[in-house]
């Protein structure tokens, strides 16, 4: 029996930018919606342009969804919408009408997040558990499993990103776990066997991926005269991520 969802669809948001062919974002073809905000500042990042909370164009949640759903033919069955960032937990009332109005049609959902903004603490759990209800997946992005290492990369702790996962996992709700790899700063052995003792700790992990650091983001830092941290830094070769690959136990 289908249930009906309330919505308030006039809710809303801060918008960087869409990608009408996703074909990264999660399962299929996906209609991948960059908000606007993030608090971290993970020296790779590779769209610094969405830190700011205030840039971005404003549209309502009904707004949002109705310029998505014009391409709803291109999901079939397993594609669908995607909302990245930028940080979306931090505009999760937005995030959770948008995915509201596609759960009434049907549509596949998938956040894909940093879990930074994660607090079991009101009244962003009571939020969260809101926003659960109306996500098929969760894409969490574990940046660093030692805790100094992670505020060295991030300026944030990685306490309650954890946190999220757990709580994800004891809600059975479905996560893809990423990390970036890069070479002397995420690919220490010794934290990726971490990361492996935490994903083999979860119930809900149905996919690990390593996304390899590049630098093609480097000219955005470079256009808003932001110090670009990892100048001259290489991208990891195929034999190291092969060997992240192999402690992740990540099979191809």
């Amino acid at each position: 029996m289908n249930t009906e969802i309330n919505t308030s669809s006039d809710i809303k948001g801060r918008v960087h930018s869409v990608e009408t062919f996703g074909l990264v974002d999660g399962p299929g073809v996906r209609y991948v919606i960059f908000v606007q905000g993030c608090h971290m500042r993970c020296k790779y990042c590779h769209n610094p342009e969405t830190w700011s909370l205030t840039e971005g164009e404003e549209l309502s949640a009904k707004q949002v969804f109705d310029k998505a759903y014009r391409y709803k033919n291109y999901w079939k069955k397993n594609g669908g919408i995607t909302i990245s960032g930028g940080e979306p937990l931090l505009q999760i009332d937005f995030v959770t009408e948008i995915f509201k109005l596609a759960k009434e049609k049907n549509i596949h959902t998938t956040i894909d997040t940093s879990g930074n903004p994660f607090s079991l603490e009101e009244p962003f759990i009571s939020k969260f558990n809101e926003l659960m209800k109306v996500t098929d997946l969760f894409m969490l992005d574990i940046k660093e499993m030692d805790e100094e290492k992670h505020k060295t990369l991030t300026k944030w702790t990685n306490s309650n990103i954890i946190e999220m996962a757990k709580y994800l996992s004891e809600n059975g709700k479905e996560m893809w776990i990423r990390h970036v790899l890069v070479p002397g700063l995420t690919d220490g052995e010794e934290e990726l066997k971490k990361l492996k003792e935490l994903i083999d700790e979860l119930k809900t992990v149905s996919k690990v991926e390593i996304l390899p650091y590049h630098t093609l983001g480097l000219f955005k830092w470079q256009n808003l005269k932001i110090d670009y941290p990892l100048e001259g830094v290489a991208v990891p070769t195929s034999e190291e991520v092969k060997k992240a690959e192999d402690i992740l136990g990540i099979v191809k």
